[in-house]
């Protein structure tokens, strides 16, 4: 099979070409596991942070990607929960141990022995890969492979997010960064939440006119003050001044939700300008999110195909899967970055 493989940890400021397109064995599923064909599968950020060290697979060489759609094409003696031909999506939880307290009370997500799709166990950067049926979900049919993609992590990850913010319906909501994950949990908020205004705050101008575009009330730079405070704010960026700057823009008792597996190092000095008094102070929250739980995905891919969303996505072939990456690692974004299987 051909597949785009991970060989060392570099600095994609100077190795633009992170990926080798290479052609590998066909994976053979074990006894509760499925093969997949890969039709799609987005292209995340978190990608970025395996490439650069801040989230690394603990062994190398390793397939990235972990938003992946296609359907079975085989399966284990023991696997019978999926036939032949079904189409399935995988996400950032690959397997998580069964037994712990946290798996026994639904929160799989931080099971010390959890394991990720395309981290821990090869991805969807390929045409084939193979995981556990109990780890594998059937995509609405109301969704096509590329629109599927993006919501096995950006949306479902966007969806835990917006769980933990506790936000009412009427309250005002703030979106540090507009990619993948922000604009998704824009079209939630309009179908779950009507009365609530967002408030976007983005770099990119491009970013800022998309906001608009999808309804935001007000958008604006990262530093900018919010012309209303915020009753929770969910950041999405990959550095720390947006955190600082969130937190004026906190109402008394507001959350802020921190949606990065890594934060970079690039800026973390914004942490020193933290002010208790203008930042923390009035029981203001900050809380962070980890990983997906099974039901996050089950939960968010009814719900997705209830309201519909339809996510924004720009579509890239395998082979140019350096491309999306540096792209992303650029802020070039507009909605979700896909790879597609010829």
């Amino acid at each position: 099979m051909k597949a785009m493989v991970l060989k060392k940890i570099c600095n994609l400021r100077e190795n633009r070409q992170p990926l080798e397109l290479m052609e590998l064995p066909d994976p053979v599923p074990g006894e509760r596991e499925i093969l997949v064909r890969v039709s799609a599968c987005g292209v995340c950020h978190t990608e970025l942070d395996e490439i650069e060290g801040r989230t690394p697979p603990p062994h190398l060489p390793i397939v990235l990607g972990h938003q992946v759609v296609g359907r079975v094409e085989g399966k284990g003696s023991k696997a019978n929960k999926f036939r032949a031909g079904t189409r399935v999506g995988i996400g950032w939880i690959y397997s998580a141990c069964g037994r712990c307290k946290f798996c026994l009370e639904g929160n799989e997500n931080l099971c010390p022995h959890f394991q990720a799709t395309g981290r821990d166990a090869n991805g969807g950067y390929a045409e084939y890969m193979t995981v556990l049926e109990d780890f594998a979900f059937p995509i609405p049919e109301v969704f096509s492979d590329e629109e599927a993609a993006p919501l096995l992590c950006a949306g479902a990850i966007g969806y835990r997010s917006l769980k933990l913010t506790g936000i009412r319906d009427g309250g005002n909501l703030g979106l540090t960064g507009f990619g993948a994950s922000g604009h998704l949990v824009m079209k939630m908020v309009k179908h779950k939440y009507p009365r609530t205004k967002v408030f976007v705050f983005a770099r990119n101008p491009k970013e800022r006119e998309f906001a608009k575009e999808l309804g935001a009330v007000w958008a604006g730079d990262t530093a900018e003050r919010s012309p209303e405070k915020l009753d929770c704010i969910i950041d999405t960026t990959p550095v720390w001044k947006p955190i600082v700057e969130a937190l004026r823009n906190l109402e008394n008792g507001g959350r802020l939700i921190i949606n990065a597996i890594r934060k970079e190092e690039v800026d973390k000095d914004w942490l020193l300008k933290l002010d208790y008094p203008a930042h923390l102070w009035l029981e203001k929250e900050i809380k962070s999110v980890a990983n997906v739980t099974r039901r996050d995905l089950s939960e968010f891919l009814e719900l997705a195909a209830e309201i519909p969303i339809k996510p924004e996505i720009q579509l890239f072939p395998l082979e140019e899967a350096n491309k999306a990456l540096i792209e992303l690692k650029e802020g070039e974004i507009r909605g979700a970055k896909v790879l597609k299987m010829v």
